[in-house]
């Protein structure tokens, strides 16, 4: 009997390098886990991964097939395992019956004709923008009176209803304590502490003198409690609705959500050059629009979508991601990119760039019907590419080597240095003649040599670092901290926006003064502080009055009861507000409960902290 044994060997792994990878490492150099029973949809659960179900033809059979102007790839043959190190395996880009050829940068292409740029307004600050003189000028156009006073209202009903009477009557706030409350918030972005409690520490390690002598803790702390943007009954009602499509996913934040956005647009215009990307807002509290992403700095949080002037890197419009499509059927990256583009208020002319989530020859076309063009990497599984006869950059393809092809409107360019990288482009010309600077290693030696590098590759490299510019503002002090709300995490997220615009602003406004983030920043917190003072120190609790004014007895709970002698040491304990463990002694002036012993002496200890 002949026995046979069969040994079949793995093919060696590849390292897949995304588009936009492959550009920033060219351009700049030489040479928590979501089930599926956490997701809406199935739309919600590939927009993490970059895919989109009905743009990606590896997720959707049935749209291939519905497609009119789409043929599908014959059944390949099997093939056997590959014993050489491979590259990408060639993806057939076919939506037309038509076959096109690649062409070489030795062949010339026709320029596309240009967009005629035509603003709605004229681009930079607009004239409200151009009266502010001072910081806190500035950063009122984003929080205005209306902002201010709506979350007033709304903070003070959430702070009567739901505030624990055990930790103090709720006492209605005023507009000079919001100022106060922003004045430690944004402060609290340049000066990091682990925990809030220990800003208003008095020992040697946390000696701040600011965050006292602008509100007292115990005030803050209750504010942040009770920080509200929505009305109990929008909540009520929303909340009634949950299962049906009136549901409002964003109920918590519309309100503000809304009016940052609405201020947003109307205190700038952006240049020609305009960028669209997502931006994670860091959270780990549970809620359904939360997303997880191995790609992002911040792996865990809130997606938004954002529109961002190239050049000043200023936030212009943002979407915040809830994991469903509008209905229309063009897939959940078209409806998301759609949603922030309204000719109305923007105008036509715009050179937009996006990365390859949301870029499709459908979008792209759509986006020429509004007279906006656009440039960004490309997904190779996308329907409605064009078909050509070799889809791939042979094997043995020289190092930046160009290709391209148009199909009407639509560029489509690939380019290899180190992997192959493919844009499509509705505003550039394939290749004028450009070329970068580069060290290349020749005859064992470093040289440096002139790259050619197409125009839509340099452009994209260029403009595409508007929201990317606008998150190196933000994350560089960013106010945001740890809360257990989803919804005041974008709180937080809302001021970083406002700062930041505010310094773009003042920069674009200011006449020969200018201020770098930090120093605008430091401004800001004295100006707000200085507003808020005057109100915050008429209001202050007895925990923010000096020691010299009111005397500080301790006093035991069941004092003056008439009790058995053996139980006065435990009758009324409660819990210490310092150490949190159980005592039955406490402040008789502060009605604070304090542990008074030789081992935790917590009652001397919260007196210094706060300043009594």
């Amino acid at each position: 009997m002949l026995i046979l044994f069969f040994t079949i060997s793995k093919a060696p792994k590849t390292t897949k390098y995304s588009p936009e990878k492959e550009l920033e490492f060219v351009l700049t150099s030489s040479e928590e886990d979501l089930t599926d029973s956490e997701y809406d949809s199935e739309e919600e659960r590939l927009f993490p991964e970059g895919l989109d179900r009905i743009l990606d033809l590896e997720w959707t059979p049935e749209q291939q097939e519905s497609e009119s102007d789409w043929e599908p790839d014959a059944p390949k043959e099997r093939r056997g395992p590959s014993t050489q190190a491979s590259v990408p395996s060639p993806v057939q880009l076919s939506t037309s019956t038509v076959e096109m050829q690649w062409h070489t940068a030795d062949e010339e292409d026709v320029a596309p004709p240009p967009l005629v740029f035509k603003p709605v307004r004229q681009p930079g600050p607009q004239q409200r923008s151009r009266t502010a003189s001072t910081p806190m000028d500035f950063f009122r156009l984003f929080f205005t009176d209306t902002v201010l006073a709506t979350l007033l209202a709304n903070t003070n009903q959430y702070g009567k209803t739901k505030i624990d009477e055990k930790k103090g009557k709720w006492k209605d706030l005023t507009i000079s304590d919001m100022f106060s409350f922003l004045a430690i918030i944004i402060y609290m972005g340049l000066i990091k502490c682990s925990q809030l409690r220990d800003y208003w520490k008095g020992s040697r390690l946390y000696n701040l003198p600011f965050p006292p002598s602008v509100m007292s803790r115990n005030k803050f702390l209750t504010i942040c409690r009770a920080l509200h943007m929505s009305s109990l009954e929008a909540d009520a009602e929303n909340i009634s609705n949950k299962g049906t499509a009136q549901y409002d996913r964003l109920g918590k934040i519309k309100p503000l959500y809304l009016q940052i956005i609405q201020a947003c647009k109307e205190q700038f215009h952006p240049n020609q050059h305009i960028s669209i990307d997502e931006r994670m807002v860091a959270s780990k509290a549970i809620i359904s629009i939360k997303k997880h992403d191995e790609h992002k700095p911040k792996k865990c949080g809130r997606k938004l979508v954002v529109l961002a002037d190239s050049e000043t890197g200023y936030t212009w419009n943002f979407k915040v991601f809830e994991g469903k499509s509008s209905g229309s059927g063009q897939g959940l990256s078209y409806d998301s990119f759609m949603s922030l583009i309204d000719t109305e208020s923007l105008g036509t002319g715009y050179q937009l760039y996006v990365k390859d989530f949301y870029t499709s020859p459908h979008l792209f076309k759509d986006l020429l019907k509004k007279k906006i063009g656009a440039c960004g990497t490309i997904q190779q599984n996308r329907v409605k590419l064009p078909k050509t006869v070799v889809s791939d950059l042979e094997r043995n393809t020289a190092r930046r080597s160009i290709q391209w092809i148009r199909d009407g409107k639509l560029l489509y360019i690939k380019w290899i240095y180190t992997q192959e990288v493919i844009l499509c482009s509705s505003i550039h010309k394939a290749y004028s003649g450009g070329s970068v600077k580069r060290r290349v290693k020749q005859d064992g030696k470093w040289v440096e040599k002139d790259v050619p590098v197409p125009d839509a590759v340099k452009s994209y490299n260029k403009y595409m670092r508007g929201v990317d510019l606008s998150n190196s503002l933000i994350n560089c002090y960013s106010v945001a901290r740890k809360t257990r709300n989803w919804y005041r995490t974008f709180f937080y997220h809302f001021v970083d926006i406002a700062v930041v615009n505010a310094h773009i602003l003042y920069q674009q406004c200011a006449t020969g003064c200018s201020m770098t983030p930090k120093q605008f920043r430091e401004a800001l917190i004295q100006e707000l502080a200085d507003n808020g003072s005057v109100s915050t120190s008429q209001a202050s609790s007895l925990q923010s009055t000096p020691s010299t004014a009111v005397s500080h007895k301790p006093k035991y709970f069941a004092e003056g009861l008439n009790i058995p002698k053996r139980e006065a040491a435990t009758l009324g304990r409660r819990n210490c507000a310092h150490c949190h463990r159980k005592t039955p002694v406490g402040c008789q002036t502060c009605n604070v409960p304090l542990c008074f012993v030789s081992q935790r002496d917590c009652y001397n200890l919260w007196h210094r902290e706060n300043g009594l």
